[in-house]
């Protein structure tokens, strides 16, 4: 038995929070992946390699993983304005095992620290438990991103281990954080009190 779930639940239209809306990608959102993975900053936050992606590499990246069928990727909306501001998605579905790995990139500069990042994670942990009868979400983070650590910490997800000094960056080598939560923690999170 796999827990491969309905298409249907699998790519929903939108996820609606307080304060984002998660949406399908559409094409004309390439313009922003253009912008955010040239970004020095993003890059140094989101890539193993120093440096942005070139052109033809965001090209690739946005019409293989964003608009392809094998992740479920979705458009981090401001809900008050309708801005796009960055995208999150699940890779590797693992339906015999229940489980999914989790990414996410908040490509607006001055949209960084308002927690917008924080509550699309828990829109799509919640989807992933509540939709598609995930056991499990894992991700990495690289240990100096700690706005990122704190932001997944906050939505239940736990250390389980480091790939140590596997990222050198500003001069030195920072290891790989590896975090999880499984279904039975974020439905402990769900009770009041």
């Amino acid at each position: 038995m796999t827990l491969v779930p309905e298409r249907r639940a699998w790519r929903p239209e939108a996820i609606v929070g307080d304060f984002v809306v998660l949406r399908r990608h559409r094409g004309e959102n390439l313009k922003a992946f253009m912008r955010w993975y040239s970004d020095p900053e993003v890059a140094r936050l989101t890539r193993y390699q120093v440096g942005p992606l070139t052109t033809e590499e965001i090209q690739r990246f946005f019409h293989g993983r964003i608009m392809g069928s094998d992740f479920l990727a979705m458009a981090i909306h401001v809900r008050d304005t309708d801005r796009l501001i960055g995208t999150c998605a699940f890779s590797q579905l693992d339906g015999d095992n229940g489980s999914a790995l989790y990414h996410i990139t908040i490509g607006e500069r001055d949209a960084w620290n308002h927690g917008y990042g924080s509550e699309a994670t828990a829109l799509m942990v919640a989807h992933a438990f509540t939709h598609l009868a995930l056991h499990r979400v894992a991700l990495t983070v690289f240990e100096f991103n700690a706005r990122a650590i704190r932001a997944y910490e906050k939505c239940g997800f736990t250390v389980e281990g480091r790939a140590r000094g596997a990222v050198f960056r500003d001069g030195r080598f920072w290891d790989e954080i590896h975090m999880s939560i499984l279904a039975e923690e974020w439905e402990a999170r769900q009770k009041p009190g």
